[in-house]
């Protein structure tokens, strides 16, 4: 690569289990990271309240890392966004937001820089993404949104890879499991959407507002990376991941959408929850359904309210 822009990647982390199982999940994501081959990266770390030891271990392991300790749980949308600003802070061209959770291919940022670099309306880039268990299997092969159904979902999701999605292609929406997104772009749009704190539907959001400034959002299935999924939630499905969901998607869909989508969007969504609380109420996952219920609730009741608080 003739020139190499300067990339800061941000791992953010939250260890409340004094077990130390998310320490152990950060330090091996380090070794990852560490070890991509681009010429040109650094990486920081971001602890949002960790109280299993995880910031002196990254000081053991890597003492000349750059740790940023919040010293509490501002939940993954706010703590994403002290990283992206230590990033604009420190002029670099490129960040790069990871989960704490996974393992990458070391070609994987070379192989997102090339097509980031080939073009200065790219302005965010994702790579394919895996499960960590089993590791053929697509967990991102690119993103969508449909406003008909109002559904954002990942394209490929728990497919076997037969590199049906190996084509570098623009898509919807970028998780921000791992998002390579460029200075210019947070410099014209801001950073992720308080509106949707603690977390879920802010990459979604970023991404539909890059694309409205005129940015391209790129898939790269040649970048790889392996997913130890809902690692930082606790894993799995949970009632307080249901309800975030359930009301996050409605902002979302609520700022975006036209009125002609709204014609749709009940009847799909209507039909999709009453096959999930079916479902969830045969597996005796009552809990599950009552946060379902919970976040239904309360984006009706913030039908009237604005959603479009100004991303800082």
């Amino acid at each position: 690569m003739a020139e190499s822009p300067t990339v800061c990647c941000i791992v953010l982390t939250c260890g409340l289990h004094p077990d130390g199982r998310v320490k152990k999940l950060l330090l091996d994501t380090l070794d990852s990271v560490t070890n991509m081959t681009y010429p040109n990266f650094n990486v920081i770390v971001v602890d949002n309240g960790s109280i299993d030891g995880s910031q002196d271990a990254v000081r053991a392991a890597y003492p000349g890392m750059k740790l940023i300790e919040n010293g509490e749980n501002l939940g993954f949308m706010k703590g994403s966004n002290v990283g992206l600003r230590y990033a604009l802070e420190q002029k670099a061209d490129w960040a790069l937001l990871l989960n704490n959770d996974i393992s990458v291919d070391p070609q994987m940022l070379s192989e997102m820089m090339k097509v980031a670099v080939a073009d200065d309306t790219v302005g965010i880039v994702a790579p394919k993404i895996y499960f960590f268990s089993e590791p053929n299997k697509i967990w991102y092969g690119g993103g969508s949104i449909n406003y008909f159904t109002g559904i954002i979902k990942h394209l490929g999701l728990r497919e076997e890879d037969h590199g049906q999605y190996d084509q570098t292609v623009e898509t919807g929406y970028i998780t921000g499991c791992a998002i390579l997104i460029r200075r210019q772009v947070m410099e014209k749009i801001g950073l992720l959407d308080p509106i949707y704190s603690p977390m879920y539907s802010e990459d979604a959001d970023f991404s539909v507002r890059a694309s409205n400034a005129g940015y391209k959002l790129m898939y790269v299935p040649k970048a790889k990376l392996w997913h130890k999924v809902s690692s930082f939630t606790g894993g799995g499905l949970t009632p307080v991941k249901t309800r975030l969901k359930v009301e996050h998607n409605l902002i979302f869909f609520k700022r975006y959408a036209r009125w002609y989508h709204w014609l749709t969007i009940p009847i799909c969504i209507g039909f999709m929850t009453l096959l999930f609380v079916v479902k969830e109420l045969f597996k005796g996952n009552f809990a599950i359904v009552g946060a379902l219920a919970s976040g239904i609730g309360k984006s009706i009741l913030s039908l009237g309210k604005r959603v479009d608080s100004t991303p800082a």
